[in-house]
This record gives C-alpha cells, structure tokens and sequence, in this order.
C-alpha cells in the first residue's frame, strides 16, 4: 500500500485526506491540532494522526523516509525546508503554494534525485493554470497568437450568503484574505506596463458580468507580468489577473487601508476603545465623535457604504480592545473572523473567468472564454477546500502510479501534467465551460 504523508491540517486539507483514503492510499497526517487530523481521517483503518510542529524536524526527517510522497499544506515559509527532506530521501512532494525562488533553486537537484516536486496545484494558482494553458496551447497548435489575456478567480460567499455589509465571508485562510489586501499589483495592458501601489489597489477596479450570478468587482492579483513567461505568451499584449469580489468589498477595504487598519506596526492599546484606536490611527485624541472624524479623513459621506460596514464591524464602538500592545491588522483582522467566518449551513463559491483574444495567420480573430461556477455543500466541504485539495489529490495519484513522469521543480503548466489532471477533475464536477469563436465586442474588459 503506498503511504502518503499530509502536512497540516486547514481550512482545505479534508478533501485531500478523505479522496486519498477512498483510493486505498495510507494517509498520514501531521499537525499542531491532532484533533482536526481525527475528525477529517474519521477513524479510517488507513489513515493516521499525529501531533507534529515545524520546529520538530528530526521526527519530520523520519516521517519523510517512511511516505512515498509528501503533500506539504503548511504556510509557504515552510514549504523549501520540506522540500530539501525530500531530496535527501529521494522522495516526490506536491504543494498547492506559489513557486518561490528558493523552491525553483532547487530544480536541478531534484532532477538529480529522481523526483517531482510539484507546486500550485491547487485553484489559484492551480486550475487557472492548467485550463489557461489547454488553451493558450490550442491557439499556438493553430500557429495562433495570444493577444490578450485576462484570468480572474473569486472565492465568494454564495450570494444569498453574501449577507453583510462587506459582502465576503471567510472560507479559507482568513489572516491570509486580509494580509493579501497589502499586496501591489502589476500588470501589462495594451502593451503598457501598470503598476498598482498598495494604497491604490481597491481603487484600480473593474466590473463584470458573471453568468449565473451578475455583476462582481475586480482588482489586480499580485504581478501578472510574471506569467507571460510561465504560460509562454511573449507575443501578448494585455496580461491581467485579477480577484473577483462581490459589490461592497473594495469600496470597504479601500476605507480601511486609507484609515491604516491593516498595517503591521505596533501600537499602544493599553485600555483603549476600538473607538480610541481608530483615532489614534488618524490622529484623534478621542475616541468621541469617531465617525464623523473618520468621514471627514476619508472625505467620504458619513453614511457612504465604507462607513456602514466599518460601523457593523465594530471600529467605532467603545468596546475595550482588550490588549496591551498588537497591530492594527492584528486588531482588525481579529474583528473581521469574529464576525465574518462562513457559517456551516452556509454555500460558498468559486467563480472562475480566463478571457483571450486570440488572432491567426490568415488575420481572422476570436474571443475565448472558460469559466467555472462551483458551489460548496454545508456540512461536507466548502467549494474552495474542493477546488483546491481535489486538484493536488489527483497529481499525488498520478505521480504514485507513474502517469507523472517528470523531474524536477515545476508548476502544472505542461500537457502531460494539466491535462489528465484536468480530465480526472471533470469526473467530480469540477469543471471549466469553454466558449470559442466569440466576437471581440463586449466580450473583452475595457477599464
């Protein structure tokens, strides 16, 4: 029997352990809380739990030699120090996280150890790269070129859950939702280079019109430059990935990174109000009045959508903060998973959209449009703990039964890799619609 060991158990780790346990795999799985490894392996004959911290690395030296793969879950930070385990034992790892350049460093020895260390696996990164690139390898098979690409992804409140006044809900990594507001972003449009500071990231918005589901905002995903060269596209010249979001978020969290709210320096809140922080963040002496001073900071309306949805979270509240010395993302963030975690009667939602503008030899042109709409089951998992696990499951599978052959530090942007992966996914229902030959007007983003 082979033996997978699972590292971490988070808000997406239950659909990697439960589909690797139906496939007669033995899972191990490792983490700080045993207890959410139990309740996720159901006391499965095959599975395993274990408390286990990162710091231990001798026992995660010993667990690696013992797996035939690892499936590292744990914060990015973690992922590298896995990996050179790995090569030691000569053994395969599959990760759902970004490619970081000390992870790509080690391509060539993981060549010369006989391994695959897979990364963005997942949903995004994961299946936005592996059904962009079925079709971005379509038009180049059509001696074609891609002139614009746009590829955005949403993990949402369904939308009767969208029932607050930031219209999200947390369904994943709620300190990483939030932390993610700090990013930048940069991407190329109309052959021009953009780049988004921080401060300016909710404002550089666009909307579209979502089937099924209507009208959502979009912001810039961290630097979409990047991935002209990972998805082999140097002809392009419109390169955008953005975030969905419903209506109400951007508007929101815009306020808040203009108030300081999420930012990480320290502060005093010895016996302070979340009405006396707030001040203290736009140089208020006072918590008193804290809504109409913090209107006039902004220079918004008083009772504009930002102010009702900071009001509802609580920041102009006389509530005591209750700690000594923290920083406003910390304050700020605590207060947004106390009110804002997705309830378990509730749906959640993915939404998927890649757009291409894609021209030919004999001058003819055409709009290509792929999209996915999954929803979560209450009670079972949420759409974005399928949509992320299930697309790493399937690779564990495929690299234990050799359908994945190849060495080396990579992403899931080959055929041999996206498209046997892909083909499994459609088996659960997870799945992308793809529509061609449609005309440029009002099929491509203008903003």
């Amino acid at each position: 029997m082979k033996k997978v060991l699972i590292l971490g158990a988070g808000m997406v780790v239950k659909p990697i352990v439960e589909h690797l346990l139906d496939k007669g795999i033995h899972v191990t799985v490792a983490t700080r809380t045993k207890s959410k490894a139990d309740t996720m392996i159901k006391g499965h004959p095959n599975g395993t739990s274990m408390a286990w911290t990162v710091d231990d690395q001798e026992t995660l030296d010993g667990l690696v030699a013992q797996h035939d793969l690892t499936v590292s879950l744990l914060p990015y930070a973690y992922h590298v120090m896995v990996a050179k385990l790995c090569l030691k034992h000569k053994k395969n790892m599959v990760t759902t996280s970004y490619v970081k350049p000390e992870m790509q460093a080690l391509d060539k020895e993981a060549k010369k150890a006989g391994i695959i260390i897979l990364n963005e696996i997942g949903l995004d990164p994961g299946i936005d790269h592996m059904s962009a690139m079925r079709i971005i390898d379509y038009v180049h098979n059509k001696d074609g070129n891609i002139e614009e690409f746009y590829s955005i992804t949403g993990a949402l409140p369904a939308p009767e859950a969208a029932n607050n006044p930031f219209k999200y809900k947390f369904s994943w990594s709620p300190k990483g939702v939030v932390l993610a507001g700090n990013n930048d972003g940069r991407y190329l449009k109309n052959g021009e280079e953009i780049y988004i500071p921080t401060e300016d990231l909710f404002k550089d918005i666009f909307t579209l019109d979502f089937p099924q589901i209507g009208e959502l905002d979009v912001y810039p995903n961290r630097d979409s430059i990047d991935y002209i060269d990972i998805y082999n596209i140097p002809e392009t010249k419109t390169m955008y990935r953005g975030t969905f979001r419903h209506k109400g978020w951007c508007e929101t969290m815009d306020a808040m990174k203009a108030l300081h709210l999420i930012t990480g320096k320290k502060m005093n809140l010895e016996k302070k109000s979340y009405a006396d922080f707030v001040g203290a963040l736009i140089g208020h002496s006072s918590g008193e009045n804290i809504k109409t001073k913090v209107a006039e900071y902004l220079g918004i309306d008083v009772n504009a959508h930002a102010m009702k949805a900071m009001e509802w979270l609580g920041l102009f509240n006389e509530k005591p903060v209750n700690r000594e010395e923290d920083t406003p993302f910390e304050v700020t963030s605590d207060l947004m998973i106390d009110k804002m975690m997705l309830d378990t009667e509730a749906r959640d939602m993915v939404v998927m959209q890649h757009i291409f503008l894609a021209s030919y030899p004999d001058g003819s042109k055409e709009v290509i449009k792929s999209r996915m709409l999954d929803y979560g089951t209450p009670g079972t998992n949420t759409s974005v703990a399928r949509t992320v696990a299930l697309p790493a499951a399937i690779s564990v599978l495929m690299i234990l039964e050799n359908k994945i052959n190849i060495k080396g530090v990579y992403r899931p942007v080959l055929p041999d890799i996206y498209n046997p992966v892909l083909d499994e996914l459609e088996k659960i229902d997870i799945k992308m619609i793809e529509e061609y030959s449609l005309p440029e007007s009002g099929n491509i983003p203008s903003w």
